[in-house]
């Protein structure tokens, strides 16, 4: 295909035409595949950013004449396979995406195809369990069986057979379930709601997410600490269940539709009343923020909950302009390395947790904006934790570089993942702590 030069216009996004019976054909799906991947083949540019690419094009390069319509369509499969729907190549490498006439949107594609296997029922037994959030949240809140399942995590023998057994990867880290849901045991707020008239909405209502709710409570009681200390009054949403961004990498539209259909009622209701949203993984922030309105852009609640919706960061530099911000820090953080997640640089928000951070006197941060390679379930499973670790490694390497006091990731998995590339790598170790955990320290509460 000839080059082209790239449109210079900010990128747009087509909602995703999932409803309809031509988003499931096979031999549409293929062609659309072949399109899009011979202008890959021809760019390069993402060549570095995951595994999907270097995939593409070595399955190129294998043919006689270089060109990807020799390319077996039954290998396509093995790009889709390593990509991992971080949309870094959407929203910073590709310059094709629409309005280019091209209209290339490589993440989308990749969760079509991933769809069309959904339904066809090509999925594994592992993949539908580690996608279902909300039954393995059954399991935390029980001392005995939290014990139990955590120290299955820490035994490698049973780390052995969990792997034959569902090729989760012995040597993955894997999350802890909590003795305590954060829902059961969160403070309620010591503020009382006030309309103050300010530009940020001055009460707030929490979205704990599966990972605080049943693996790390710690998280949200940090944020309902540095909530309180700023007098900003806040409440959970009533009820709850998975936002569905495991459901969505693995292709089950349907899944993320019904639980859409839990959540949003309720979530709608708190936008309404004029409540900002606020959830403290970015996954889940970018699902209510992004994805849903991509799926459903007709629908009223799915706007109303999309503009109500903040990153923890995001909400605290707004409220630092408007002159709300109590900034009468306490403790110095030292040195910092910082990790921008992926999915909250493709929300397009800056680097708001950075900014908070350097409010902080005698604190240092430095930010390393590259993707960590975990990616949600991607970085435990058997076939693809060696090229998440692989991935990841320089930003092991620029974690660990300024020897920092504390290396943080407002994605907690991603952190984790890094605490794990430091230390096989026999890089210079450092404390990990969330950022919410950083901002809680620094005020001294």
């Amino acid at each position: 295909m000839p080059h082209k030069e790239g449109s210079l216009e900010a990128p747009t996004r087509h909602p995703l035409d999932w409803l309809s019976d031509g988003f499931y054909d096979q031999d549409a799906l293929d062609k659309e595949l072949a399109r899009v991947f011979d202008i890959c083949a021809g760019c390069r540019r993402c060549v570095s950013l995951c595994g999907a690419f270097p995939q593409l094009f070595d399955l190129v390069d294998a043919t006689d004449g270089g060109e990807v319509e020799e390319v077996d369509k039954r290998e396509f499969g093995k790009v889709v396979d390593q990509c991992y729907l971080c949309d870094l190549c959407y929203m910073t490498k590709c310059p094709y995406v629409p309005p280019h006439q091209w209209n290339v949107d490589f993440p989308h594609l990749m969760l079509r195809a991933k769809a069309v296997d959904y339904q066809r029922g090509d999925v594994s037994v592992r993949d539908r369990f580690l996608s279902n959030t909300d039954a393995l949240g059954h399991l935390a809140g029980i001392p005995i069986v939290t014990q139990t399942v955590n120290a299955v995590n820490h035994t490698g023998a049973a780390r052995g057979l969990m792997e034959k057994a569902l090729g989760v990867d012995k040597d993955a880290w894997l999350p802890d379930f909590a003795t305590r849901k954060f829902r059961s045991a969160a403070k309620k707020s010591p503020a009382t709601p006030v309309n103050d008239g300010e530009r940020t909405p001055g009460k707030v209502a929490i979205y704990a997410t599966c990972y605080v709710n049943f693996n790390e409570p710690g998280i949200g009681h940090d944020l309902l600490a540095v909530l309180a200390h700023n007098g900003i009054p806040y409440e959970l949403v009533k009820s709850e269940a998975c936002c569905g961004m495991p459901l969505l990498e693995q292709g089950d539209l349907k899944g993320v539709a019904q639980k859409k259909k839990k959540n949003l009622p309720v979530l709608a209701k708190y936008a309404r009343e004029g409540y900002a949203l606020i959830g403290a993984i970015p996954s889940c922030v970018l699902m209510y923020k992004h994805e849903l309105p991509l799926m459903f852009p007709d629908d009223a609640d799915v706007r109303a909950v999309s503009e109500a919706f903040w990153d923890p960061f995001e909400y605290f530099v707004a409220r630092h302009r408007d002159g709300l911000l109590n900034t009468d820090f306490k403790t110095a953080l030292g040195k910092v390395s910082y990790h921008v997640p992926c999915h909250g640089r493709v929300q397009n928000i800056g680097r708001k947790t950075f900014e908070t951070l350097t409010l902080v006197p005698d604190t240092k941060v430095t930010v390393v904006e590259r993707c960590s390679g975990h990616a949600g379930t991607f970085g435990v499973k058997k076939e693809f934790h060696r090229m998440s670790m692989q991935i990841g490694t320089p930003v092991f390497k620029a974690m660990a570089q300024p020897q920092p006091d504390y290396i943080s990731s407002d994605c907690q998995l991603a952190g984790h993942h890094i605490e794990q590339g430091i230390e096989e790598n026999g890089l210079p170790k450092a404390q990990l702590a969330h950022p919410l955990t950083l901002l809680r320290k620094a005020y001294g509460i």
